[in-house]
């Protein structure tokens, strides 16, 4: 089994390990030991792996870290474990003590669930207050598991990981504040766009309108991206007309399934929608579901709760918005983007199931 099937499946344990971890020694024994272990360590070697690790502080003698990973007696990775519970965020002071007193070069902060490395970017030999790489285990993504790999024991190159750290740790803070924007436009960045686009003085008022209109504009956006990636792969089969002219009553009822055809600009609408509902709803309740004749979009995945239907396997594109007693409006469009012209009616169709 390579790297990474090895972590993924140990991430799809971790969940079901949770319930009975009560303590911290059980944190360590059930997630980080074997953690280590997949980076090819062993825990019960001493000279690779040594637990409560002497960081002597000055006059403060016998001050421990949890473990160090070895390397020719030297530890190279200095580790900190707290309960997989306890929030990181206060805990880094005490590592940042143990850092400056050793010969690691990087250490890391971990509860068996989050990850954060750390090192020495600013001021050779005092540990940043900000960690270059992390992770959740229970979400680690593939490019994670790369930047993982680097810290294996057959991989391990301290100039290898410290010419990219630098790199990694503003590409994380970058993508931290995208995120946070994203979800929720901060002032500063509403206002780079709008002082674009706008032609007359940013006033309190207009910047509020503003935030809407760009919380709606980076969601499209991620949509287009999703599109046109999606474009670029999606096969859509259509069934010749000689075959359909063919098929009887009994092979049309079996063979409905495989009709059912999800096209781009389904899943394109399914994201415009989403990204329209944002400011009323958790846009992970909003779920399609494809059908042969329309293409569902429920609420909570509910046939009860239905908010639209597409019909866009026609020349002409329309939706359906559900109203009250269930009776849908008809729509149609010029184009996709014509979704967010109907906004209010989407809005109003969604807030029947809200209240």
């Amino acid at each position: 089994m390579d790297f990474k099937d090895s972590i993924l499946q140990f991430a799809a344990r971790v969940d079901k390990l949770c319930p009975q971890i009560h303590t911290e020694e059980a944190t360590k024994n059930a997630l980080i030991m074997p953690f280590i272990q997949l980076l090819g360590y062993d825990v019960f070697n001493p000279f690779e792996v040594s637990p409560e690790f002497v960081a002597d502080i000055g006059i403060k003698k016998g001050e421990k870290v949890d473990y160090a990973i070895l390397s020719d007696g030297k530890p190279i990775l200095l580790i900190e474990c707290k309960h997989y519970t306890q929030d990181l965020n206060p805990h880094n002071s005490q590592l940042f003590r143990y850092f400056h007193t050793t010969e690691a070069k990087f250490s890391l902060l971990t509860n068996g669930i989050d990850y954060r490395f750390y090192t020495d970017l600013i001021t050779a030999n005092k540990m940043d207050d900000k960690p270059f790489f992390e992770f959740k285990i229970t979400d680690i993504k593939e490019n994670e598991i790369g930047e993982l790999k680097k810290f294996h024991k057959s991989y391990f190159n301290v100039d290898n990981i410290t010419n990219t750290a630098s790199e990694l740790k503003f590409l994380n803070q970058i993508k931290h504040l995208l995120h946070q924007d994203f979800s929720e436009p901060s002032d500063d960045f509403v206002r780079y766009f709008a002082k674009k686009v706008y032609p007359s003085a940013m006033t309190q008022k207009v910047l509020e309108q503003f935030k809407s209109i760009t919380k709606t504009a980076c969601a499209v956006y991620v949509s287009d991206i999703i599109n046109d990636r999606l474009k670029t792969v999606l096969q859509v089969e259509v069934l010749p007309e000689s075959a359909s002219e063919n098929l009887t009553t009994g092979s049309n009822t079996a063979d409905t399934d495989e009709k059912i055809i999800t096209t781009a600009e389904e899943i394109s609408g399914h994201l415009m929608v989403k990204a329209i509902l944002a400011e009323v709803v958790d846009t992970k309740r909003i779920i399609m579901r494809d059908a042969q004749s329309y293409c569902a979009i429920l609420l909570d995945d509910n046939n009860r709760r239905p908010i639209c239907r597409f019909y866009f396997n026609t020349k002409k594109l329309s939706v359906g918005i559900a109203g009250p007693d269930k009776n849908f409006t008809r729509y149609d469009l010029d184009d996709l983007e014509g979704l967010f012209g109907l906004k209010q009616q989407l809005f109003d169709a969604v807030k029947l199931y809200l209240a």
